[in-house]
């Protein structure tokens, strides 16, 4: 088989740009509104601190690792 891809380079040149352009049409049918959002989860919590400022709540969040 790969004597009559070597003997006729043109028709494989050709089926090669077919196989491109089919391949490129495809992505565009494909149904991405079906799968979910890429976004990163985020996680939302509350913490209360008695007797303390702004400040030191900052340090115990990121304490600087």
């Amino acid at each position: 088989m790969a004597n009559f891809f070597i003997d006729r380079p043109i028709f494989a040149w050709v089926l090669a740009i077919l196989l491109c352009l089919t391949g490129a049409l495809a992505i565009f049918s494909l149904p991405v509104e079906q799968y979910p959002d890429l976004a990163p989860p985020q996680c939302t919590y509350y913490r209360e601190l008695s007797g303390s400022v702004g400040a030191n709540a900052g340090k115990y969040r990121n304490p600087g690792y």
